[in-house]
């Protein structure tokens, strides 16, 4: 009888459940509640209601006065066609160079198609967020630590194509993902920090050699074009002074040393000239072999050294072997009956050596 009495019970349970569960109300789909059918309904604006008759889908309610049967058609599911936002729950993905971190994201999607939604997945909300949780885990797969920072744009556009094509079928469009925070752990976050000032300080220095590289290059520069112009300047000056002065100099000299010449020429041509030079000569040299002993203690000596008569003839033999063309051609210019009456060289060398003897 205990048994018989557990089995009615346990039957009259069952048949409790059952009729409870036939009498639930249906599923809300991103919608808080469902209305009432009482035979004429309201449609909000951006709001589509799927109705079914005696259980099978019957038509979609459009925003607006609608009419329904009571009893027959029931109101199953209420889509909003607002842009709806879903918060990703933070969750663990590992990148291309092994770092696990910490990512989360919001995700915005709407309602394309009402029946998909409704009848094509079971819950929308958990489908999406779980498979822009696979998609970002999958994408952040693909790059390394450098390049999640970088690529964030990108990264973003490649889990918003791979929703799209999933949720095609469900009847939902996500329209775009945000990445909200990515959590690094301590220590790697630290090694990046060191790396930032290490990078800093590496473009601290490369720009500090690169100014004193260029200030030296300045440097070397000024005082290429300093010299160039020192030597510019002093090449003009040595010009100047040539064209100037010292030639004015030469000039003068070459003019006192021509008129020094015509003078000595003309009083040679005078009667005794021969006779002065000879003196002349004869003075110098023995002023010259006084000074020998004074300015060096080297001393050249003829083997005649005081043999004065032989040092003066050879002298005016040297002197006479020069101006014996000179001679000839002012006898050849002078006319035959125009003898000078002056004696000749010789004549007077000959004279000078009597007389010195």
């Amino acid at each position: 009888s205990q048994s018989a009495s557990c089995s009615f019970s346990f039957l009259q349970r069952s048949q409790q459940l059952k009729r409870s569960a036939w009498l639930a109300p249906a599923p809300c789909r991103l919608s808080s509640g469902l209305p009432v059918n009482i035979g004429v309904l309201f449609v909000p604006q951006q709001e589509a209601w799927v109705v079914e008759r005696m259980g099978k889908f019957h038509r979609i309610l459009e925003p607006g006065l609608n009419f329904l049967i009571p009893l027959l058609d029931w109101i199953r599911y209420v889509q909003s066609l607002k842009e709806i936002v879903i918060n990703v729950p933070e969750q663990s993905a590992v990148t291309l160079d092994n770092v696990t971190l910490q990512i989360d994201g919001v995700l915005y999607l709407r309602v394309m198609d009402p029946y998909k939604a409704s009848y094509g997945v079971e819950d929308p909300e958990y489908a999406v967020t779980q498979l822009a949780q696979t998609t970002m885990r999958s994408e952040l797969g693909k790059l390394s630590l450098d390049r999640v920072f970088r690529e964030r744009e990108s990264l973003n556009a490649n889990i918003v194509d791979a929703i799209n094509q999933a949720s095609d079928y469900w009847g939902i469009r996500c329209l775009r993902y945000e990445i909200k925070d990515i959590h690094v752990p301590p220590r790697v976050k630290e090694s990046m920090q060191m790396q930032v000032e290490a990078e800093r300080r590496k473009r601290a220095m490369v720009l500090e050699s690169e100014g004193t590289r260029e200030s030296a290059i300045n440097v070397a520069e000024g005082q290429k074009q300093a010299q160039i112009l020192a030597s510019e300047a002093e090449k003009a000056e040595q010009i100047n002074k040539a064209a100037g002065r010292e030639a004015n100099a030469v000039l003068v000299k070459a003019r006192a040393k021509a008129e020094a010449i015509q003078l000595l020429a003309a009083a040679l041509a005078q009667q005794h000239g021969s006779a002065a030079a000879s003196l002349s000569v004869a003075e110098q040299y023995v002023n010259a072999f006084s000074k020998l002993a004074k300015d060096s203690n080297t001393l050249l000596l003829p083997a005649n050294t005081g043999d004065v008569t032989n040092m003066v003839a050879q002298a005016l033999g040297i002197y006479t072997t020069l101006t014996k063309p000179q001679a000839v051609k002012t006898q050849d210019e002078v006319a035959p009956g125009h003898e000078s009456s002056q004696p000749s060289p010789t004549e007077v060398l000959k004279a000078e050596e009597a007389s010195s003897s």
